[in-house]
């Protein structure tokens, strides 16, 4: 029961459908606010391909390299893919630092991932003057990175579901950059006054495409379970913390506009 945490009650990241156009999507978010987008892909054939089953089956040799989940993440451990899932894919221990646990995420060597990468349909927007660049990775349930900033970005759960925290560049949340987003969500998080709060909301596999079967409003399928599903899309501007909490067993890629 580890990595079993709840989802908060209520999204307070502002959502928009694939009515949103580009230049509403340059004003009202590109620069100013995340912002959840729902049904602007369909990603079903690249999910199709992220299963255990088959991810193991393409990849299961090849060395991934891994970071530590804290904030400032220096030390590099490669390990073949099949190690990764079969052994260290676990849920995060409550009492390891973010800085004793091994996370695989965004070292991609696309060389070997690029076949894969080739089915997945990229977010419909761009900043200006940016070019995109993908991450994929995959970590256990109570998993997570602490508050971080960069550039700009897009993040897709293809499955499990991940909660994100956010707070504007002028608002630097209270937090250890080697403590685990588990362990602030126990320990800090309860303290925060209300208006103190990050923006929040728990990115997942989205409604069930037409033709798919099975019952959205149903409980939630186990991790790598491979219904078809409209995926969410999570756009963080330049520069805002955002910190992350993987719910369940999670599979997910990103987007980052550099």
């Amino acid at each position: 029961l580890a990595g079993t945490v709840p989802e908060e009650p209520r999204c307070t990241v502002e959502r928009a459908d694939a009515s949103l156009t580009y230049s509403l999507f340059l004003q009202r978010f590109a620069f100013s606010q995340p912002v959840i987008l729902g049904g602007v892909t369909d990603n079903s054939a690249f999910r199709a391909l992220c299963t255990r089953e088959k991810l193991l089956a393409a990849f299961g040799p090849f060395p991934v390299r891994l970071s530590t989940a804290n904030t400032y993440s220096y030390r590099k451990v490669d390990v073949r893919f099949q190690e990764y899932v079969e052994h260290l894919l676990k849920p995060q221990d409550p009492a390891r630092l973010g800085s004793d646990t091994l996370y695989f995420f965004g070292d991609n060597n696309f060389t070997e991932w690029g076949p894969l990468f080739q089915h997945y349909v990229p977010p419909p927007f761009r900043i200006p003057g940016t070019s995109p660049a993908y991450s994929f990775g995959i970590a256990g349930s109570g998993s997570g990175v602490p508050f971080h900033w960069h550039g700009p970005g897009f993040s897709e759960v293809i499955f499990g579901r991940k909660r994100w925290f956010l707070y504007p560049p002028d608002k630097t949340p209270h937090f250890h950059p080697n403590e685990t987003t588990l362990a602030w969500l126990q320990h800090t998080y309860p303290t925060l006054p209300r208006a103190q709060r990050p923006l929040e909301c728990t990115l997942r596999p989205g409604e069930v495409s037409p033709g798919a079967g099975g019952d959205p409003q149903a409980s939630q399928p186990e991790p790598w379970d491979p219904p078809c599903c409209l995926l969410q899309i999570l756009y963080f501007p330049d520069h805002w913390w955002h910190a992350t909490l993987n719910l369940d067993t999670s599979v997910f890629i990103s987007t980052f506009l550099g």
